[in-house]
């Protein structure tokens, strides 16, 4: 049975975006786990789960108010990006990867949200 969340580009794009942060974080120190480690880890998977949670028999102004949630937290890994990096936690290169790609998704993401009446 396929439910209507695995049909939308954004919620594709957003588990993919949420396993490369996993590959990304298991690079981090072990001081980091419970801290940015988890934060980033947390924010990057509930951009999907939102996106689920919303679509999923809700009606257009509901799923607008989850897909504002997965917005939100999209932005909180993009804060958690320049949290590593300022750490030293991660290269420019690997930052600009991941800005880049966060950047696609949040503007992927407004789109849909502007499609909803």
């Amino acid at each position: 049975m396929a439910f209507k969340f695995e049909k939308l580009k954004v919620w594709e794009m957003s588990v993919d975006l949420s396993g490369e942060v996993s590959d990304l974080v298991k690079l981090f120190p072990k001081d980091e786990l419970y801290v940015l480690t988890a934060q980033i880890k947390r924010a990057s998977d509930s951009i999907s789960l939102n996106i689920a949670e919303g679509s999923t028999g809700q009606s257009n102004p509901e799923f607008k108010k989850f897909l504002g949630y997965s917005l939100r937290s999209a932005i909180e890994v993009v804060g958690c990006l320049f949290l590593a990096r300022r750490r030293r936690l991660i290269p420019n290169e690997q930052f600009d990867f991941f800005y880049n790609k966060l950047t696609i998704l949040i503007k992927s993401i407004q789109a849909l949200r502007n499609t909803l009446k």
